[in-house]
């Protein structure tokens, strides 16, 4: 889909004031940290567990397979347990996750990464009803594909989200407040065979996309897996959506974007975010 960037970012400032845009966040936002504690993509977090636990050379820049190398030599609560001493570090919310906070209650939010920045901004938010749901491994569940949780941690019902302004979706997991984490082969394995009926994906989360625009910020689409998820997610919402993506794309990529009537706002993050946020009020 071709657009031009102001035409692009007067679209998004309109639909984010009409409450009718999914904010789509991955791990490219904390890029814009300098001295980020965390991980800031895939290739980062795959050098943190080889330091930890040294896989084989042919997977080594694998991150669902050095996972699963993990968790099959070592244990799967090794795994977790590195996960969490890697997510838990305190880190500095990004400008994105900043405004994020700011914005009037979306009704869905997705994040993608591990961390638990913006769990922490938004309970700092005393007039917004909220809560989030988080996808599991199969280790650490009982067979149910989420957990629900409280702005205090607490788990609770999904009848409860049907009552939240706002719904942080972390189909991942996240490190707060339980340390769910989908990252292996395994996790995936089971995940992917079931998301294309959506099995996986909360009903309420299905019923709060439908009509929605999806905005994707700090995400690249080179990766099988990283497209399935959005592409479902996704699934049965508006037909125009939009990727703040810098510079060249890769085929698939380009490809990506081209299918799913995604337009891409070629500029360094940090600005479209500056820009959408003096655009929007």
């Amino acid at each position: 889909m071709t657009t031009t960037t102001a035409d692009a970012l007067a679209d998004i400032a309109a639909a984010l004031q009409a409450r009718t845009v999914v904010p789509y966040v991955g791990p490219g936002c904390f890029a814009l940290l300098p001295d980020c504690p965390i991980p800031r993509n895939s290739e980062e977090l795959v050098q943190r567990l080889n330091a930890k636990v040294a896989a084989p050379g042919r997977i080594r820049s694998n991150l669902t397979a050095v996972a699963q190398y993990i968790e099959s030599r070592r244990h799967r609560k090794t795994l977790e347990s590195i996960l969490t001493e890697i997510f838990r570090a305190e880190v500095a919310p990004t400008p994105v996750h900043a405004w994020l906070a700011t914005l009037p209650a979306p009704e869905l939010i997705v994040d993608v990464w591990y961390d638990g920045v913006l769990e922490a901004l938004l309970s700092d938010r005393a007039e917004r009803t909220w809560g989030q749901i988080q996808g599991l491994s199969h280790p650490q569940s009982t067979g149910e594909w989420v957990r629900h949780y409280a702005p205090d941690g607490s788990e609770v019902r999904a009848e409860a989200a049907a009552g939240w302004q706002t719904i942080l979706y972390k189909p991942s997991g996240s490190v707060s407040p339980a340390g769910n984490y989908l990252i292996s082969d395994s996790d995936f394995v089971e995940v992917l065979t079931e998301i294309d009926i959506q099995s996986p994906i909360p009903p309420v989360v299905q019923q709060r996309r439908t009509a929605k625009h999806f905005l994707y910020l700090g995400c690249r689409f080179d990766a099988e897996i990283q497209r399935t998820f959005a592409r479902q997610i996704a699934k049965r919402s508006s037909d125009r959506h939009w990727a703040v993506i810098e510079g060249a794309l890769s085929k698939n990529e380009a490809r990506f974007l081209e299918l799913h009537n995604i337009a891409r706002v070629d500029l360094p993050l940090g600005e479209a975010v500056a820009r959408l946020g003096a655009a929007a009020g």
